[in-house]
């Protein structure tokens, strides 16, 4: 059974989150990608707090009888999670970013082996004029 005092808290920090959240997308500080995460994370608190019933069921579901260790079991599942696919994207990104400075690399090799070989040519021109 969660107390009335849980209850309130959880719904402070989600309308809290929220906010922050819609603020966040408005400065453009933030993808809206991933404020929806929080956005549902929130959503289900107030969904928790409201009907307390249902964070019971669930928690009986899961075989946990206090219903705010399910709660403290659920939020650390869904911050793992969401380590867990940042974790994947920041991945994905430093791929990304070391395939574009190798081929800046090569873009710049490749531009300062045609500023050579002009250099080299307008020489040769140069001294073939002289004679």
């Amino acid at each position: 059974m969660m107390t009335m005092m849980l209850r309130i808290v959880l719904i402070l920090a989600s309308v809290g989150t929220l906010t922050l959240m819609i603020q966040k997308i408005r400065k453009a500080k933030l993808q809206i990608e991933d404020a929806i995460f929080w956005v549902l994370v929130s959503g289900m608190f107030v969904v928790f707090s409201i009907c307390p019933p249902v964070a019971d069921f669930l928690a009986h579901l899961v075989g946990i009888y206090a219903t705010v260790n399910f709660l403290f079991m659920f939020i650390i599942f869904l911050l793992l999670m969401r380590v867990f696919s940042m974790t994947i994207r920041m991945s994905q990104l430093e791929t990304k970013v070391k395939e574009l400075v190798q081929k800046i690399g090569i873009y710049q090799l490749e531009l300062e082996e045609s500023k050579e070989m002009s250099a080299q040519k307008e020489e040769t021109e140069e001294k073939g004029h002289e004679t």
